[in-house]
């Protein structure tokens, strides 16, 4: 088996546990339909360590101690380096991608590649799928990876669409998804391979770089099929499928209740430090 994503090291049996999953374990499009939305629904998107001014490791055993065997979550790097160990223990074949996160950038800015994405070749169907389980508020379920595809998911809608080829014949596409202004992007990537290596440098940038939104503020997300919560620090936002939200400010002592309700559970000392930054009481580490 090839073992580039360290499959072979992976708690199969807890991990599925965790994410609700008890169906054939084989490399098929129900399965992996099934593994995305556990996946995406069960663990949570946060990143207190770049908060706290750690490391964040993306060795298969430390993302297990971590998003499987303790009540804690992990940004897009985390997640899809250990969905992509669950994919390959399973048999499946993929291509690993990174991406740009383009929601809120002006138009024609270039943003960092900090994006983790999977196109996926269940064993059973002679379509490609695009598997985001990484950026905190869904798709629920993979997307056929062809242009034009369209999927509402529990009443969230999302669009894959082919851009143009760059100079060199890279094909680059784009990830929408549909709000109440209508289509809007979210991440935009080349199809070109990525490797763990590209993921553990992306990574170093997102939890390090003085300009990454990640290392000044706590970000978190529950998503559910009916509902995405988000806290940016003290802000919480519920947003539901039709792209309506509402947002409303945290005492501090609600902040630690907050966590639990989204799956994350920090030790006291990491909740007592990540509090001191929410409050601007502390800085990173």
């Amino acid at each position: 088996m090839n073992d580039l994503w360290h499959g072979s090291e992976l708690d199969l049996d807890a991990y599925l546990a965790l994410t609700g999953f008890d169906g054939e374990r084989a490399p098929t499009l129900a399965t992996l339909r099934a593994l995305h939305r556990g996946h995406t629904t069960s663990i949570p998107f946060e990143n207190l360590e770049p908060v706290l001014g750690r490391p964040v490791l993306l060795d298969l055993p430390s993302l297990q101690a971590k998003l499987v065997r303790s009540a804690r979550g992990g940004y897009c790097f985390e997640h899809v380096t250990l969905f992509a160990a669950v994919l390959e223990r399973l048999g499946y074949d993929f291509t690993a991608l990174v991406g740009r996160v383009v929601v809120g950038a002006p138009e024609g800015a270039i943003r960092p590649a900090t994006h983790a994405l999977l196109i996926v070749r269940p064993a059973d169907d002679d379509r490609e799928w695009l598997c985001d389980v990484g950026f905190g508020g869904g798709p629920l379920e993979p997307l056929e990876f062809a242009d034009g595809t369209e999927s509402e998911q529990d009443g969230w809608r999302f669009r894959l669409v082919r851009l143009a080829d760059d100079e060199f014949g890279v094909r680059h596409w784009t990830l929408e998804q549909h709000g109440p202004d209508g289509w809007a992007r979210r991440h935009v990537f080349a199809q070109v391979p990525a490797f763990p290596i590209d993921y553990t440098v992306g990574s170093h940038y997102v939890s390090t770089h003085p300009r990454s939104p990640f290392v000044g503020r706590v970000f978190a997300q529950h998503f559910a099929p009916g509902l995405l919560r988000q806290l940016d620090n003290l802000a919480l936002t519920t947003t539901w499928p039709d792209g309506t939200s509402e947002t409303r400010d945290l005492e501090p002592d609600e902040f630690a209740k907050t966590l639990a309700e989204f799956g994350i559970v920090p030790s006291r000392d990491d909740l007592e430090n990540t509090l001191k930054v929410v409050a601007g009481e502390g800085t990173p580490g």
